[in-house]
């Protein structure tokens, strides 16, 4: 038997030695506890949180707190930290398309409001007034 590498086989290791990339980036059991445990705080945070009336700051008290665990979990959990900087820009730019998208849609709940009645809308309650008389009106809105 021959110990002797053809060329073929050269090829073909220094292809595979191009091609193999290794595990990945291994994280320390410190920064993953640590992650882990502000995690956990934060959860406790927002849990308080929901207990402190701030009035319309309690939503974006909320979100923020909400942002920070999932960069949090983005950055050491799913090693974007290390990794290129492409797949974080990829992160961002989709989180800047679903915030546009939210202001959007906001912008148009605004455009709707207006329409909303309180009660019946004009035109069903002629035509319950004449064939229902006795028929109660709506009274309730559908944004308070």
């Amino acid at each position: 038997m021959s110990h002797e590498t053809t060329a073929d086989q050269a090829s073909h290791a220094d292809q595979t030695d191009h091609d193999d990339h290794g595990l990945g980036h291994i994280v320390s059991y410190g920064i993953l506890f640590g992650t882990g445990s502000i995690l956990v705080l934060m959860t406790i945070i927002t849990v308080a949180v929901t207990y402190v009336d701030a009035g319309e700051m309690n939503m974006p008290i909320a979100l923020g707190i909400a942002g920070v665990k999932a960069t949090l979990v983005a950055l050491f959990f799913m090693h974007l930290r290390w990794d290129r900087p492409f797949n974080g820009l990829v992160l961002v730019a989709s989180i800047v398309f679903v915030v546009l998208l939210m202001i959007f849609v906001l912008m148009d709940t605004g455009q709707n409001a207006p329409s909303v009645f309180k009660g019946n809308a004009p035109k069903v309650q002629e035509v319950l007034s004449i064939d229902a008389p006795g028929a109660p009106i709506a009274e309730q809105s559908q944004i308070p």
